[in-house]
C-alpha cells in the first residue's frame, strides 16, 4: 500500500525538488490481501551465470514463505464471497475508532502473538549518520497524523503517494497497516530530534509485490518520503536510505536482501537508491505502476 527525499518517492515520478520518494502511491506497496495481476517483471540478472536451465541468480533459491501461501490459500477460500477488510479501497472513515473496527482483519494472524515479522523496529534505536543521529519511530496516529497528512498534501508528495486531500485519507492508508498483523510499520524518521520524513518498513516476501519479483523469504521493502521542503534536494535520500538499509541487515539477521520499487519514471528516486548501494535488478510491470526493482543486497553491502 504506498521513499529518502519527498520526490524520490520509491514508486513514482518526482519532481526536481524531491529527492528520494521512495512510496508508490495509494497502492505504492503493493498489500498483501489486495489482488495483484500475473507478474511481468524479469529479473534483469537472468542470463548471468545461467546454467542450462536458463534460471539467472535471482531465481534459483525461489521460495516463497509459508505465510504468503497460507494467505492466498485463505482468500481463495472465503465460501461466502465476502469483502476481506484489506481489500477494501474505499473512503475511509473520518473516525479513527470506527475505522479501526471497520479495517481489523476477520482472519487470524499467520505467526503467533510472541513473534514479530519485522524484529520490532521500535527496538532497533539510533543510528549515527553524516548528518545527524537518525531514528526510526513508529507511528501513533493521536500524534502523527497531521503531520503525515500535511507532507502528502506536498504537490511533489501527492503525485506519488495518491494520499492528498482529508486527513482521513492518510489516515487509512496509516490504520490499515497498524491494525494489520505487523507485515508492514510505518514509521516516522527522526533527524537530531526533528521530525522530517515518514517511512513504511515492510515483508516484501508477504507482500502481493513478490508475485511479481523472484521474492526470497525475509525480504524487506523500504517506501520513503521526505517530509520537509528544506530537506529535500540536499542528497538526504542516498544518505538516509543506505543508513536504513543497513538497520534492516543490523537488526534482521534473517533478511539477506533489501527491496525497493520506485517508478521508473522516478529517476531522482533510482538515482538515490543506486547512491545508498541499490542496484537496478528489473523493471517490473505491477497494478498501479511500471517499476524498477531495487536491490541492497546483504553480501555486497561493503561493496557498494
Amino acid at each position: 500500500m504506498p521513499s529518502a527525499d519527498p520526490t524520490a518517492h520509491s514508486g513514482t515520478a518526482v519532481p526536481a525538488t524531491a529527492d528520494v520518494d521512495a512510496g508508490t502511491g495509494s497502492e505504492t506497496h503493493l498489500r498483501a490481501g489486495s489482488h495483484a495481476g500475473p507478474s511481468a517483471g524479469v529479473d534483469a540478472d537472468l542470463g548471468e551465470g545461467a546454467g542450462a536451465s536458463g534460471l539467472g541468480e535471482d531465481t534459483m533459491d525461489l521460495r516463497l514463505p509459508d505465510e504468503l501461501f497460507a494467505l492466498i490459500a485463505d482468500e481463495s477460500s472465503d465460501s461466502h464471497g465476502a469483502r476481506r477488510p484489506d481489500q477494501d479501497t474505499a473512503q475511509p472513515s473520518v473516525s479513527i475508532a470506527t475505522t479501526r473496527a471497520a479495517s481489523v482483519p476477520s482472519f487470524p494472524s499467520l505467526v503467533p502473538a510472541e513473534d514479530d515479522l519485522l524484529d520490532r523496529v521500535a527496538d532497533w534505536g539510533p543510528t549515527d549518520t553524516a548528518v545527524g543521529v537518525f531514528q526510526l519511530v513508529p507511528v501513533r496516529v493521536e500524534r502523527d497524523l497531521p503531520l503525515i497528512s500535511r507532507w502528502m498534501n506536498d504537490p511533489a508528495a501527492a503525485a506519488f503517494w495518491g494520499l492528498s486531500g482529508p486527513q482521513n485519507v492518510t489516515e487509512g492508508h496509516v490504520l490499515t497497516q497498524l491494525v494489520g498483523d505487523g507485515r508492514s510499520v510505518p514509521c516516522i524518521g527522526v533527524l537530531d530530534g526533528t521530525p522530517m520524513s515518514y517511512w513504511e518498513i515492510y515483508r516484501a516476501d508477504l507482500d502481493p509485490l513478490a508475485r511479481h519479483y523472484p521474492a526470497r523469504p525475509h525480504d524487506t521493502g523500504l517506501h520513503l518520503l521526505v517530509g520537509a521542503v528544506a530537506d529535500r534536494g540536499r542528497g538526504l535520500g542516498g544518505l538516509l536510505l543506505r543508513a536504513v538499509a543497513d538497520l534492516v541487515l543490523a537488526r534482521r539477521p534473517s533478511c539477506a536482501r533489501v527491496i525497493a520499487e520506485p517508478d521508473i519514471r522516478n529517476t531522482p528516486s533510482i538515482a538515490a537508491f543506486l547512491t545508498a548501494g541499490f542496484r537496478f535488478s528489473a523493471e517490473v510491470d505491477l497494478p498501479d505502476k511500471r517499476a524498477a526493482l531495487m536491490v541492497r543486497d546483504r553480501a555486497l553491502r561493503h561493496l557498494l
